[in-house]
Formats: C-alpha cells, structure tokens, sequence
C-alpha cells in the first residue's frame, strides 16, 4: 500500500547496504483524527501465563476493529521499553500489546530467559483468542512480534516456533545463545550483572540471579542462538535494526543465515547510536513504521 508521509526525510541505511532517503511516516509526528465510536484506548491488563498473571498494557488503535497488532517486548531488564514507539505504531492503525515477563517489574513468578519465551509465546496465544476480551480488535491473521535487545532475541525465538506470526521485527537483538551462552560461566554472569545491575543494588527481577541466569543461558547455547532457526524467520518478512552498541555482528550473522538457508531478504537499518536509541528516536519510529506499512494488508492510517 502506498505510505502517507511528511517531506521531512531521514536517511536510513536500507538491505542493499547503502543509503537512501525515506519519508518520515505522518504517523511519527502527527495524531490521527479522533473517533468518537471507536476511539483510541489504553488498557491495564492480566495476561495468563503458566499460572500467573503478566502485567500487561494493551494500546487499542482509533477505529472498528479488527486491526493488525504489535506484540513489542522490552529487552534486560526492560529499563528502555520504547512506549513512545507503541505510541507512534497505535497511531499508525496498529494495536500495541506492551508486558513484563514473569519476575520482572511487580509480574509475579520467578524471572528466567526461558520464561521470556513462554511469556511470549502466552500473548500471542492471547492475541489470537476468540475468547481473550479485547478479540474484536484484534486481525489474528496480522500479528507482528518486535522486541529490542533481550526482547529481539524472543522477539526472533517467537517468531521462529509459535503460530501465528506473520512478520518479526529484532532492534539491537542479542542472541543469547552464543553472546552469553558461549562466555565461562563467572563473564556469563557478569554480562547478565552489566545489564541488570544486581552488584549496584537494583532489584528489577524476582527469583533469580546473575549467576542463574548466565548458567540458564550456557546450558541453552546451541538452542538460543537464533541463527539455527534462520530459515523459518526468513519465511516471513524480518526486520533488522543495529546501532553502534556491539550487538550489530548479531544482526548480520542473522541476516547472512537467513540468506544461506534461501529466505527472502531482511530489512536492514543502521542506526548510529547507542543500544537505547538514545539520539535516534525519531530515525527509529521512521523505521519500524515504513518497515510495518510494507506488510501485506498494513492498515490504513485512521
């Protein structure tokens, strides 16, 4: 479908390697115009998983339902969780369903990579419920997954073994499998340390440890490094974003796997900055929007 956009341009670096000027999408700067029947919503909710209940935030696009929807997970220990991104995809025509794995900010139940992955399996599960409460909105047929860092790698782990998934968005993934699983165990739990700052006295997680999750990590290496299922995410429109954090070598160990195994071609953004998109944040939204406005059936802006 063709992209509303703004004159304003941003150069991204794109697939082909090089640098081309893209339109900002309107949907970055500008509201839609509101509806009065079916407005625009924010909603708290509790999303079943394993036997607890996931805090969770379901952002309702303006306009009658269905409409496709963003599954967005936050990466270790969910400090950036890129709520102004679920805002500008909501304003875009896109549901944004936002949680916090089990363990992590007030979720009850124990933290662990291997919950993140059930933990998100559990809402796209949800999303595609006929019986889940917020149904009507939900296009179970348009269900994208994007995650940032540790939530790139579920975000790919998801889309890789759960149904229903019809394209998957990675910014700044880690592959957990070999980035923390392929360290001796005292550096793999000083990574997991560096990110969720346990030795600083910050309390984000519940049940767990450095120590237990660099180990969790090494004895899942060969399983969680996401270039083993590269074939099956390259079935599906991927979208890769790196910046300048050290995690752009994940990135494109992908996107060479993908390609080996005769998948279509990823998108690929290079953002120069750090692993929070610190001085980029409208480059980002730009990004990911022009990316989801190229899906099969994206939707038209409200």
């Amino acid at each position: 479908m063709k992209i509303k956009c703004l004159s304003i341009a941003i150069a991204l670096a794109i697939s082909v390697g090089s640098v081309a000027a893209q339109s900002m999408p309107l949907a970055v700067a500008s509201d839609p115009a509101p509806d009065t029947v079916h407005p625009a919503a924010m909603l708290a909710l509790a999303i079943p998983s394993h036997g607890e209940a996931l805090n969770a935030v379901f952002y309702a696009a303006a306009g009658a339902g269905p409409h496709p929807t963003v599954l967005l997970l936050h990466g270790l220990p969910g400090n950036e969780q890129n709520l102004d991104l679920a805002q500008a995809i909501r304003r875009d025509g896109w549901n944004v369903l936002t949680l916090h794995y089990r363990g992590s900010w007030g979720t009850p139940g124990a933290y662990s990579f291997g919950h993140c992955i059930e933990d998100a399996a559990a809402a796209v599960a949800w999303l595609r419920d006929p019986a889940a409460p917020q149904a009507a909105r939900v296009d179970p047929k348009r269900i994208v997954v994007i995650g940032h860092s540790l939530g790139g790698f579920v975000a790919a782990y998801t889309g890789g073994h759960s149904e229903g998934v019809s394209a998957t968005g990675l910014i700044s993934a880690a592959n957990i499998g070999p980035t923390i699983g392929g360290l001796p165990p005292t550096m793999a739990a000083k990574r997991v340390d560096d990110n969720i700052g346990v030795s600083a006295g910050m309390h984000t997680l519940a049940g767990t440890s450095p120590k237990a999750l660099g180990d969790e990590a090494i004895a899942n290496a060969k399983a969680w490094d996401f270039t083993t299922y590269a074939g099956v995410l390259g079935r599906h429109p991927l979208l890769i974003v790196t910046s300048d954090d050290g995690l752009a070598g994940d990135g494109a160990a992908l996107v060479k796997a993908v390609k080996t195994s005769g998948g279509g071609a990823p998108t690929e953004v290079h953002l120069a900055t750090d692993h929070s998109y610190s001085d980029k944040r409208i480059a980002l939204e730009s990004a990911v929007l022009t990316w989801l406005e190229s899906l099969p059936s994206g939707p038209a802006r409200p």
